[in-house]
């Protein structure tokens, strides 16, 4: 590749790149599938982590064959992460084992990149729900409460809307729910080989977090992945000690490694990974990946995904899909398994604009038999979003 092609930032204005996305995406979206079903009472957190990286590799391993020096695979390890446990919950075989019990509340992530072009996704669900036996209580609450701010972002991740309104409506939201969205965290934007873009959108920012979070209008042509994170307890993460498994190389970091397990490891790293976050799961000799990522983790070669946590008895969810801006509306590309019938939460969102936004419609195609449902009411709500997309 000249220098001149690494400069010249692929985009999805270009059909090949939407494809890419799509393929990935498809994959995400299987895997996922897969892996909320082996999620039953029992089972093991660390195999399910497996599982979803091995189907993730196998399915990448299908497409583009012939394009030798493609990348392709993992984009993020598959992370469980369960009840009080916030994200980045990866386990290795070393760890002492985690098995999922009846009422659980999990939480699965995940993403996948085909040529650097990256689908992101996760889940969140109680193990043993369904129609007979629903979720009530605060699970449901804090699931509703997610599954609806995803929702609402879907509608406002969109060309001309800044960033502060989906912060906004998240906090609404997850409030009439008598839920927090978790500080800080963050949603990005997407490029290639890129998981952690400049443009983000903030959850509950603290004032300092507020003063420092850049302003910024969404633009035709990005791409997001948006990640929802709600609590029913005060929403602060904090790092309990656990062992961090997730890591990803800093491209603009340079140090010589003093260690020689350290340099082979690295190497090992860029060579398999480049950019993209991994987990130390993925190299064949265990101990000596965690040997060899202290002294790159310590010299910032390595960022880590530290394992969160809320205050135990809390439950948090998480809801993460990708979303392109395509020159006809907001394209969501990984998808959710929500079932609205097995949570059934007492509360639900109180602000009139916000209701009217959520029950807009947000698939493009279907926007002509919706329009004649929808209640007058909505309509006029959904008027203004109906003609920036009715350029399909």
């Amino acid at each position: 590749m000249s220098d001149d092609d690494e400069t010249q930032e692929q985009t999805i204005a270009e059909d090949l790149v939407v494809t890419k996305y799509k393929m990935g995406a498809e994959i995400a979206n299987q895997v996922l599938k897969m892996l909320v079903a082996a999620a039953t009472a029992g089972a093991s957190v660390l195999g399910l982590c497996e599982k979803g990286d091995a189907l993730v590799a196998a399915e990448t391993g299908k497409i583009f064959k012939k394009e030798k020096d493609m990348k392709k695979g993992l984009a993020f390890p598959t992370c469980v992460s369960v009840n009080n446990c916030v994200c980045h919950f990866s386990p290795l075989r070393s760890d002492p084992e985690v098995l999922l019990k009846d009422g659980d509340l999990v939480k699965i992530e995940l993403g996948v990149h085909v040529d650097g072009f990256i689908s992101d996704v996760a889940h969140s669900f109680v193990i043993g729900a369904n129609k007979d036996n629903p979720v009530t209580g605060r699970k449901a609450d804090v699931i509703k409460a997610a599954h609806l701010c995803a929702e609402a972002a879907l509608r406002l991740v969109k060309p001309g809307n800044q960033n502060t309104q989906v912060t906004e409506a998240w906090n609404k939201i997850a409030k009439s729910f008598k839920c927090s969205p978790v500080e800080g965290m963050l949603s990005h934007q997407l490029k290639q080989h890129v998981i952690d873009g400049e443009k983000t959108i903030i959850q509950n920012p603290s004032d300092q977090q507020r003063k420092d979070h850049e302003k910024a209008e969404f633009e035709v042509h990005e791409v997001y992945a948006v990640d929802v994170f709600v609590s029913t307890g005060e929403g602060k993460a904090k790092d309990s000690g656990q062992r961090i498994t997730v890591y990803k190389r800093d491209p603009n970091r340079q140090y010589g490694l003093k260690m020689k397990a350290s340099r082979t490891f690295f190497s090992e790293v860029e060579r398999r990974f480049d950019t993209m976050p991994f987990t130390l799961r993925a190299f064949e000799d265990e101990g000596k990946a965690r040997l060899g990522v202290v002294e790159c983790a310590k010299h910032e070669l390595l960022q880590p995904f530290t394992v969160l946590h809320e205050k135990e008895n809390e439950f948090v969810a998480q809801f993460k899909f990708t979303v392109l801006l395509m020159a006809n509306g907001p394209l969501r590309i990984t998808s959710s398994l929500f079932e609205p019938e097995l949570y059934k939460s007492e509360h639900e969102v109180e602000d009139p604009e916000l209701k009217a936004l959520i029950q807009s419609s947000a698939s493009r195609r279907t926007q002509k038999k919706k329009k004649k449902k929808a209640s007058k009411t909505v309509e006029s709500a959904t008027e203004q979003a109906m003609e920036t997309e009715a350029a399909e």
